[in-house]
């Protein structure tokens, strides 16, 4: 085999390898990412792709659930249109200046490329480029990977469990003069799950609220309760200060399930975001659960105890009685509204980090609740101005009167 015909084979071997990555085409890695996108699962993924579900998994692994970047050619750097004349003015014997002229470079800048791709005998203008796609590749080290201090703090800040969000919004707080102590919640989450920077270290994923190593795109429907409960007073009802969130007192509820029969209650205070678990080691039928939130509430000061929003699960059938004993009226979500609950909602999400779906929850003291609800409530807030939700609800239990 002559020289020639090994450049194209080399050639086509290096096509094919960019055609096709971890078994999947360039056309397919798009569609990969357009129904990754929209929600389909990976396995759903393959069977419309027709691939194999491995290939799929590994190549969306591979990225950390992340879509590559594309690359762009810089402004500066030689197009392959220029390299054509380059190697048009070579074959002709023009000189570099000459060649430089004609398409607007300097001349250095072409008898660099000139000899770095071979000299004027063997430059060719295809190969030029490739090799230039090639030397552009950098694989750049990250902020976290250069920066050992700021390192630190977000790996100790992971391993409290905080959220790269809450990170990245306390660490703005905390060094506001130091942009070297600053770094963005997307770069934690890349960090973490793109191993080739060589920041973070892949079981920090563990200390992730979802415990996922990729990133997962939204639009997957929410799981919907179901229930049937008598004399409900609907949250249209609800009186207009609870929307604002302006006057506190008003709670979100919810039961958060493990292994079958098993659950805690959760109750999330609207304009703190402050969160009280309740045990309920007698089960979550109705009469355990009214009779466990009403201890749990009433331990508030009276002020702070206004209303309670709630679904429509028939653990809240003796919300009338609730009522009664507490004196917090109880409003019902409209069914599959979860967002009416958002607030709960995004509670019982974090809480999943310490109490996994299917979990043997039966067993779970109060002690050890309330120790899971302090660190809930110590984690900055966004939506608080980075300030934590025991620092606000404390903030209103000082100023209410008795």
């Amino acid at each position: 085999m002559n020289v020639r015909a090994a450049c194209l084979a080399a050639r086509l071997m290096k096509v094919v390898a960019t055609m096709r990555r971890f078994g999947l085409s360039e056309r397919e890695q798009e569609r990969v990412w357009e129904l990754w996108g929209e929600g389909t699962s990976l396995r759903g993924v393959a069977r419309k792709l027709g691939a194999r579900p491995e290939y799929v998994r590994r190549y969306v692994n591979s990225t950390g659930g992340v879509k590559p970047a594309p690359r762009r050619r810089a402004k500066r750097c030689l197009s392959e249109r220029e390299r054509e004349e380059v190697s048009r003015g070579l074959a002709r014997g023009e000189s570099c200046r000459a060649i430089a002229a004609r398409i607007g470079r300097s001349h250095t800048t072409i008898s660099r490329e000139v000899r770095r791709n071979g000299g004027r005998e063997r430059y060719r203008a295809h190969d030029a480029d490739e090799a230039a796609w090639g030397r552009a590749r950098r694989p750049k080290c990250g902020k976290l990977a250069l920066n050992a201090p700021l390192r630190e703090v977000v790996e100790e800040k992971l391993e409290e469990r905080w959220s790269p969000q809450q990170i990245s919004g306390w660490l703005g707080c905390t060094y506001p003069d130091d942009l070297a102590m600053r770094v963005s919640h997307e770069t934690i989450y890349l960090s973490l799950f793109v191993q080739s920077r060589g920041a973070l270290r892949r079981e920090l994923c563990a200390h992730l609220r979802s415990g996922r190593r990729t990133r997962r795109p939204r639009g997957r429907p929410a799981p919907q309760g179901q229930g049937r409960v008598r004399e409900m007073v609907m949250i249209s009802e609800r009186p207009a200060e609870v929307e604002d969130r302006a006057v506190p007192g008003h709670w979100e509820g919810d039961l958060l399930l493990g292994k079958r029969p098993t659950g805690i209650a959760t109750l999330v205070e609207r304009t703190t975001r402050f969160a009280q678990l309740v045990a309920l080691p007698d089960g979550y039928q109705a009469e355990p659960v009214r009779m466990a939130l009403t201890q749990s509430i009433c331990s508030l000061p009276v002020q702070l105890r206004r209303s309670l929003t709630w679904d429509q699960g028939k653990e809240m059938a003796e919300h009338a009685r609730f009522t009664v004993d507490s004196g917090v009226q109880v409003y019902f979500c409209d069914p599959r509204s979860p967002w009416q609950r958002g607030s709960n909602e995004n509670t019982n999400g974090l809480l999943r980090q310490y109490f996994p779906k299917r979990a043997d929850l039966g067993g779970i003291t109060q002690e050890q609740l309330d120790a899971v609800a302090a660190q809930l409530n110590g984690r900055p807030r966004k939506t608080l101005g980075w300030m934590t939700p025991a620092e606000r609800f404390a903030e209103l239990v000082a100023s209410s009167p008795g």
